[in-house]
């Protein structure tokens, strides 16, 4: 995400220890993260107004469609915003949208210096929001936390830079690496405390997917289970299989089934909605090699604002992922049990690796106890 810099544009270069600076981009950072699963398709940010050393006024962008962090900071500043500096964990809006440009309100408020942790990387505003400030007569810097703002908004980036959803890979499994037991069940696997964090996973994701047969062997509702707003459900059915009252089919929330061209649906099966769940769709994408086309799948997701997508499974559907290089980020639940059975469904199957050379490597890795069980997460090295 390095952009050439602005003219009169400088980047922030931190003292041992990262300074004031660096306390009140945090503060920003924190305050943006508080936004999370309520602002998409919209990027999380945050702004903190400083005047002689003090805060000011902060805000955060709440919620799609409401007032941005900037405008939020400046209402809470009043007066107390004219010869401050604005520190904004993402590059000012320069366009109309569903509201005015921030960076009309920062000129209009007086504000004489803008620090941005990060440009942002959606064309409508790339540069132009920090060149509009600069005309204005502001003093810009750019690049403080820059790291932290990308992750925090790794979504927002995927899906305006690469123009598909953050993936992030989500499975429940035993110490032997097992899904489900050799007669396919898998409930549960893990305790209470872990899935309640895999309920958090689903509340911070625009969207969660699985494959048919998930839902024909679980039928899963998945929701967030009151822990946050619920996803919007993806299903991949090439054959139309999705039972008739199955969980993902109610009103909880919006459901999208993928299915393939020119694949007939099986006399007697189908997506047959009951009557009154009208919040549930059915697109058609390729067929390649009997799957149903990945990419094209998230080329249409991130078109539809989605930025982060959890993929729960299962096995066959992981695998695909994997396979495919699509997948960036894994949340792996360990249970301290064995199953065993060499018939028994497994996160990674497939073909698999021939060479250890050949192996996905995870890195920035991490593992954290939750209840008895273990959660490792790491992004996938590409």
């Amino acid at each position: 995400m390095t952009n050439p810099p602005l003219p009169g544009e400088s980047k922030v270069s931190l003292p041992p220890g990262g300074g004031q600076a660096a306390r009140f981009m945090r503060r920003a950072l924190a305050l943006a993260a508080r936004g999370a699963g309520r602002v998409s398709p919209n990027p999380m940010v945050g702004c903190v107004l400083v005047k002689g050393g003090r805060i000011v006024g902060e805000g955060f962008h709440k919620k799609f469609g409401g007032a941005h962090a900037e405008v939020e900071a400046l209402d809470a500043a009043g007066e107390k915003a004219r010869g401050a500096t604005a520190y904004v964990t993402l590059e000012p809006c320069s366009h109309f949208g569903k509201t005015p440009p921030c960076v009309d309100a920062l000129i209009e408020a007086g504000v004489t210096r803008v620090v941005a942790a990060m440009r942002d990387p959606n064309p409508l505003v790339n540069g132009k929001g920090l060149a509009k400030l600069k005309k204005a007569g502001f003093a810009i810097e750019t690049g403080l936390l820059e790291q932290e703002a990308q992750e925090l908004n790794r979504g927002f980036i995927s899906r305006v830079a690469r123009r598909r959803p953050y993936v992030i890979l989500k499975a429940a499994v035993s110490l032997d690496g097992k899904m489900a037991t050799s007669a396919g069940r898998s409930k549960w696997i893990t305790g209470p405390a872990a899935r309640t964090e895999g309920h958090k996973l689903r509340a911070a994701a625009d969207a969660i997917m699985v494959g048919i047969n998930t839902v024909v062997s679980d039928d899963p509702a998945l929701t967030s289970h009151g822990k946050g707003k619920n996803p919007l459900r993806i299903i991949l059915d090439s054959r139309g299989r999705m039972p008739f009252g199955a969980k993902v089919l109610d009103n909880a929330a919006p459901t999208l089934i993928f299915a393939a061209r020119r694949s007939p649906r099986p006399a007697g099966e189908g997506e047959r909605v009951p009557e009154g769940r009208v919040r549930v769709e059915r697109l058609t994408v390729p067929n390649t090699n009997g799957h149903l086309n990945l990419k094209s799948i998230l080329r249409i997701l991130a078109d539809r604002g989605i930025g982060t997508l959890l993929v729960e499974g299962g096995g066959e559907l992981l695998t695909s992922f994997l396979t495919a290089g699509l997948a960036d980020e894994i949340r792996l639940f360990i249970a301290p049990k064995l199953i065993g059975g060499k018939g028994a469904n497994t996160f990674f199957g497939g073909k698999g690796i021939r060479s250890m050379t050949d192996a996905l490597a995870l890195e920035g890795m991490s593992v954290r106890k939750i209840g008895p069980d273990l959660m490792i997460s790491g992004k996938i090295k590409h």
